[in-house]
């Protein structure tokens, strides 16, 4: 991470950014996790949610936490693993919800960089994460650097969908302006919540009616 590899059109963006002091002490300490341990994801990946999705092309923003902790799941978009690893239970419900919500079978390839290649920026709010240690990340630095993602696209892009599942993600994007943006909240996917409001609340049917209603191509979920 020494120098930032992160595409897209991101880079110029949040050039600010990288130069500040938070960010350099960030770096610091990611570097030295991936040299003494095993961190999620692999370091080729840790931007791979702005490398897929441009800055110009963004049109939904999902929020997750963390990356996942267990290995071969952490790819760099939040809630999805590599194809061919089984969906963990937040993304089976997200799946159970979508084919609810469009009332179809949809594709169920968990890797989910069909929607980021769409303008699905999959966005965790901390980028890395230590094997089997949960929030072993947070508190250094990658909070501040994915508020001012959200900040950048906030003031500077029109009609976006903010979807945010659970508190932490509402926490996050309190701020977004909801007369020039759309949010859809409610509660988290995962087992735990689920079935208090996050089944039933038609996040992706609500997304694409706001898209198209701002002449936008929907997302093909």
């Amino acid at each position: 991470m020494a120098d930032v590899k992160i595409g897209g059109g991101w880079k110029e963006k949040l050039a600010d950014e990288f130069g500040q002091s938070y960010f350099r002490d960030l770096t610091a300490f990611v570097r030295k996790e991936y040299q003494k341990t095993v961190v999620y994801p692999t370091p080729k990946n840790v931007f791979r949610a702005f490398d897929e999705c441009p800055f110009d092309v963004v049109k939904v923003v999902i929020l997750g936490q963390d990356p996942y902790h267990g290995p071969d799941q952490a790819n760099g978009l939040c809630f999805a693993v590599n194809s061919g690893v089984k969906a963990p239970p937040s993304l089976q419900n997200i799946f159970k919800e979508l084919e609810s919500d469009l009332g179809h079978p949809v594709n169920r390839d968990p890797d989910l960089v069909r929607w980021a290649k769409q303008g699905v920026l999959l966005l965790n709010a901390t980028l890395t994460v230590n094997a089997h240690t949960p929030g072993s990340h947070q508190g250094k630095g990658w909070e501040q650097f994915t508020d001012a993602v959200i900040k950048k696209l906030n003031d500077e892009r029109e009609h976006l969908v903010f979807i945010l599942w659970g508190n932490y993600a509402k926490q996050k994007g309190a701020h977004i302006d909801r007369a020039k943006h759309l949010v859809i909240e409610s509660p988290h996917p995962s087992p735990f919540s689920a079935y208090s409001g996050f089944f039933g609340s038609k996040p992706f049917s609500k997304a694409n009616a706001y898209l198209i209603a701002h002449s936008k191509k929907p997302i093909k979920w």
